[in-house]
């Protein structure tokens, strides 16, 4: 563990990579906890009020504190992201894995269809379950975990096929072990590193997907602090007061870089190679 961080820490995206989700993470767990308002506290006498001694990121159209939200929106806005993204890896991981097991034409029917979903955007996969489901955040969480599940299957399929020929995968047929067990206890554990760097980027595309929803109200719905939903609310008075648009975007955006650095910085550490 100790090598694997010195690794880690070792690249400047790594380390980098790190300081930016230790943040994030951080206001996810403390955030609510040191918001100096409450996030949907309004206050009429201090409307787009610029940033300040008493309103740090100033306020917004409301009256609202946008630090106080942005704090209180994090916990929403990245917990579902990697929930959705944890999700999605896992069928996708179970999928594909089980897919390289089989083989044949169990195998080939599998992945076709897998290629079929894989030709449909994310995005547009993502509005269609929402569409059919419903609007909210837990049918917005559940259409990017969809979404993400064909290309994961994908990857990791492509790292089972060779781990399917190993010594370990044969004894266990020999022995003459079920194929759920075969795939989940003997072929998934040995698939997890390149897994773990991919889910760790997608994380990345997930703040952007469930921000995209929200921004387009198929996501959460007022008066939630999720980001995207702060700039959808925030484009109608950009004239006003600019900084509104501006933070919520900038959280979105530095999540995004935080964990693609993070997954960079993992690939590199978990590199056999280096």
């Amino acid at each position: 563990m100790t090598d694997f961080l010195r690794r880690l820490f070792r690249t400047p995206q790594g380390l980098l990579g790190c300081l930016i989700v230790g943040l994030i993470l951080l206001a996810v767990v403390a955030g609510s906890w040191v918001t100096p308002y409450g996030p949907n506290d309004m206050q009429a006498l201090a409307r787009y009020k610029a940033p300040s001694a008493a309103h740090w990121l100033g306020t917004d159209q409301y009256g609202r504190d946008i630090l106080s939200r942005l704090l209180d929106g994090a916990r929403s806005t990245v917990v579902m992201a990697v929930l959705a993204t944890f999700i999605g890896t896992l069928g996708g991981a179970i999928l594909g894995t089980g897919s390289a097991y089989l083989g044949g034409r169990a195998d080939e029917f599998i992945m076709r269809t897998v290629d079929a979903v894989m030709a449909i955007p994310s995005l547009l996969l993502a509005l269609l379950v929402v569409s059919l489901l419903g609007s909210n955040s837990a049918n917005a969480l559940l259409a990017i975990a969809i979404a993400f599940v064909p290309s994961m299957a994908r990857i990791s399929r492509s790292v089972a096929l060779t781990v399917r020929k190993q010594d370990y995968v044969s004894a266990a047929v020999a022995r003459g072990e079920g194929a759920a067990y075969i795939v989940l206890r003997e072929m998934l554990p040995n698939v997890i590193a390149p897994i773990v760097v991919e889910m760790t980027i997608r994380v990345s595309f997930a703040v952007m997907l469930f921000a995209t929803l929200s921004f387009l109200g198929l996501g959460a719905q007022p008066p939630a602090s999720d980001w995207g939903l702060m700039v959808s609310e925030a484009r109608q008075f950009l004239h006003r007061s600019y900084w509104i648009l501006l933070w919520p975007s900038a959280a979105i955006a530095l999540t995004a870089i935080g964990f693609n650095l993070l997954g960079d910085g993992l690939r590199d550490a978990l590199n056999p190679r280096t």
